[in-house]
């Protein structure tokens, strides 16, 4: 792995800013098709179910207000009871999806993500994870990492306790900017007080690790501002901090449309943020772990990054490896096996299928053998920063050289400009390398020059 040391160096980082893939699965999501269907889905699970780990993502797809920058599966709606007739359905594919799995395999990562999770009650929280627990084996306290997403705005430190009494033990807060202006811009409005007040609470209650959410690119954001923004996050010390750039894409996310024009940041000041971003977290003590995130020394996300032992999936980052992943609820992304799976988009869809006694499925994909190799490489570069060449001819029985001769060919303008360095032995990124991973991985998809898919810019 290249040094800790991250350099921003400005003619590179904007020759490198264009649009790829974020590779939290390869093949990307846009590759996913219904052909595959929920038999398909049952074969993935019937050829995968040997003994390991499982990882759960449940989708809760309500929030009460709209963040105009969200481009989230979302349902805007003060109608509890939508929660509730949704939570029986989300109970109905726990039962469907755990007959597939052998009981013995344990749980050791359960995520809740949306929407926004808490628009459940704690009373629902609770019956969910008593429904999980039912029918699915948990890992003991100390082996799990249970974590939720909160929106500051909605949930008390009364409420974090209570979270924390139900087995969570990471929380992330979508916080995203402090300053009143850009909060209003964008349309969520949330003190520092608030967000402190939480994780405070985290802290007392003993959740192992707390995350906070941060966006730059937002309209109305100023250096002078977001530099005020990261001061403050910077004294509540969240263990990990996820910062992401804003793709403004308005003829796509229809919520976006409400952002004028007129007050979105020019790009040469967006990289300004991300130039004001690492700066300051990084002179605050913080890891930079890859892509957004940022960790503390201490925290499992910078070991795991150290020891090599870091993965990457569908929620970004994680410690977890070699986990089959269960999506429950709407538009869930999964991975068992050698197949992604993706739900249906929409609650009434879901519940149609659940009430014929079927998984949800809507689409997914079946990696090939020429997959599995392009994801190793790929992962081992966001991951790991780098790779052996025997390593890889090892494990899928190629010689590398002549495999990717076109990659390596592509790659011969990075070497250049001393973003990587490759020897006889293997691929290795240099520190001005770090901030281009995706553009660095890009040269090892073999789908890109084939598809017209929009993706957010790279840096």
């Amino acid at each position: 792995m290249s040094a800790d040391i991250l350099p921003f160096e400005r003619c590179l980082v904007e020759k490198y800013d264009r649009p790829g893939p974020r590779y939290t699965s390869y093949p990307t999501a846009p590759h996913f098709h219904e052909a595959f269907d929920t038999s398909a889905y049952h074969a993935a699970v019937a050829a995968s179910d040997q003994p390991g780990p499982l990882s759960v993502y449940v989708h809760v797809p309500f929030c009460e207000s709209l963040c105009y920058y969200c481009a989230c599966s979302k349902i805007i709606t003060h109608n509890r009871q939508r929660a509730t007739q949704y939570l029986g359905y989300l109970k109905r594919e726990i039962a469907l999806q755990a007959e597939l799995f052998d009981p013995s395999r344990v749980m050791t990562q359960l995520h809740l993500g949306g929407g926004t999770p808490t628009f459940l009650s704690p009373d629902q929280l609770a019956e969910l994870l008593e429904c999980l627990n039912r029918h699915f084996h948990f890992a003991a306290e100390h082996e799990r990492e249970f974590s939720l997403e909160v929106d500051p705005r909605t949930v008390t430190p009364e409420q974090v306790f209570a979270l924390r009494n139900l087995g969570f033990n990471r929380l992330s807060l979508g916080v995203q900017d402090f300053d009143p202006a850009v909060q209003q811009a964008v349309n969520r409005v949330q003190s520092e007080a608030e967000v402190r007040a939480l994780i405070d609470a985290a802290r007392e209650a003993g959740f192992a690790s707390v995350s906070m959410d941060l966006i730059y690119g937002l309209p109305l954001q100023t250096r002078d501002s977001f530099a005020r923004t990261l001061e403050q996050v910077i004294a509540i010390r969240p263990d990990r901090i996820a910062a992401y750039s804003y793709a403004h894409l308005p003829h796509l996310f229809k919520a976006q449309r409400l952002i004028r024009d007129a007050d979105m940041p020019p790009p040469s000041r967006k990289l300004e943020l991300l130039e004001l971003t690492i700066e300051r977290l990084t002179a605050a003590g913080y890891v930079y772990i890859g892509m957004d995130h940022f960790a503390l020394p201490e925290d499992e996300l910078s070991l795991a990054r150290r020891d090599g032992s870091l993965q990457r999936n569908f929620q970004g980052y994680s410690t977890q490896g070699e986990c089959d992943m269960i999506g429950l609820g709407i538009t869930s992304i999964g991975r068992v096996g050698n197949a992604y799976s993706q739900n249906v988009k929409t609650t009434s869809e879901y519940m149609a299928c659940l009430d014929a006694g079927r998984i949800p499925v809507l689409r997914g994909y079946c990696l090939t053998a020429e997959d599995r190799l392009r994801a190793d490489v790929i992962a081992a570069l966001m991951c790991h920063e780098g790779f052996r060449f025997a390593d890889i001819e090892q494990r899928h029985g190629i010689d590398f050289a002549e495999h990717f001769a076109d990659a390596l060919d592509q790659l011969s303008e990075m070497v250049d400009d001393g973003l990587i360095e490759i020897s006889q032995v293997g691929i290795r990124v240099l520190p001005a390398g770090r901030l281009m991973l995706r553009n660095i991985a890009m040269a090892f998809d073999g789908y890109l020059a084939s598809e017209s898919v929009r993706y957010s810019r790279t840096v």
